[in-house]
């Protein structure tokens, strides 16, 4: 992103995406701030016609969201739950499809501004929102203009803070680009995928021209601050991070890996369909049809798991692309 654009309006999704972004601001009562678009789609990293649009809803108050989207319909769930669950853990997952249409299915992470702010900080909990809004981003509506130029600094804020926790990560010189990719590499180890194990390559080649651009800029400034050198093979540090500063970030991102675990769980409560969504999912990325038996469809918490770990185990190398 350059940080707020809009994703391209002569996209063939696009029309999909704003009324699906529309649709969510109206059953929820005003109680959305602003609607971003992340993902496959944006990227254009091996999407196809089932996969579903990835968006990030930033809210005020988890109870009124939730409440006005139980009013609408389009949450049956207790607001007491989902509320408490996106306070202990944010953010929450929800699907959101109006008036059951499977192929424009929104999956959308529900984050108040407190948290978000939190997210993108100096000081994150976890890297799950950070490594989804460092990659390319579009915003889709808006409350009023002072919101979308306060997402507008935020992003452009974490984007500038992205060599504090990059640090322990560059042994070797890099653009800004490579950064990206580097990057990438160490965000997608902090959680459990059900992708292909290339999967942070294929997304990296999506957004090179994204990373050059956000990135180089950083790269320069460290230069400029003497953090960094620059040769003819890219940007180096002029001294390896501390042994503190890496043991920092080593425990950050295996809390990280815990609290994504700990969120496939919470899916189960949050995401409506949950269990074909991620059958699709494996098999997008996989190229494998998956058959589920009677018993894991109907009791997947106590029968699901050999073959889910069976899966992770044998996922393949590299992406199907389509």
């Amino acid at each position: 992103m350059t940080s707020g654009v809009h994703p391209a309006a002569d996209a063939p999704w696009y029309p999909v995406v704003r009324d699906l972004a529309d649709r969510l601001v109206l059953d929820t009562s005003d109680s959305v701030r602003a609607v971003l678009l992340y993902g496959s789609h944006l990227h254009g990293s091996n999407p196809n016609r089932n996969s579903a649009f990835d968006f990030m809803v930033v809210v005020d108050s988890y109870r009124a969201f939730y409440s006005a989207l139980r009013r609408s319909g389009g949450m049956r769930r207790w607001v007491w739950l989902m509320s408490s669950m996106a306070n202990v853990l944010p953010p929450n997952t929800i699907a959101y499809a109006p008036d059951d249409r499977e192929l424009e299915l929104a999956k959308c992470l529900i984050v108040s501004k407190q948290h978000l702010e939190q997210a993108l900080g100096p000081n994150p909990k976890d890297h799950f929102l950070l490594g989804r809004l460092v990659q390319r981003v579009g915003q889709v509506w808006a409350a009023t203009p002072e919101e979308r130029a306060w997402l507008n600094d935020l992003v452009s804020a974490a984007h500038g803070r992205v060599l504090d926790w990059m640090l322990p990560y560059l042994t070797e010189p890099v653009d800004g680009a490579g950064l990206g990719q580097r990057l990438l590499e160490i965000c997608y180890q902090g959680e459990i995928r059900p992708e292909a194990k290339n999967r942070s390559e294929s997304i990296f080649n999506a957004q090179v021209d994204h990373f050059q651009t956000v990135f180089g800029p950083v790269l320069v400034g460290a230069e400029r601050s003497g953090l960094m050198v620059r040769s003819a093979e890219g940007f180096s540090l002029v001294a390896p991070a501390s042994e503190l500063v890496a043991r920092r970030w080593r425990r950050h991102f295996w809390r990280s890996k815990v609290r994504a675990t700990s969120r496939w769980l919470k899916h189960i409560v949050t995401f409506d369909n949950w269990l074909p969504y991620l059958v699709r999912k494996a098999e997008r990325h996989s190229g494998t049809k998956i058959e589920l038996t009677a018993l894991e469809r109907r009791w997947p918490l106590i029968f699901l798991w050999p073959r889910v770990v069976r899966f992770l185990r044998n996922r393949p190398s590299r992406e199907i692309t389509r």
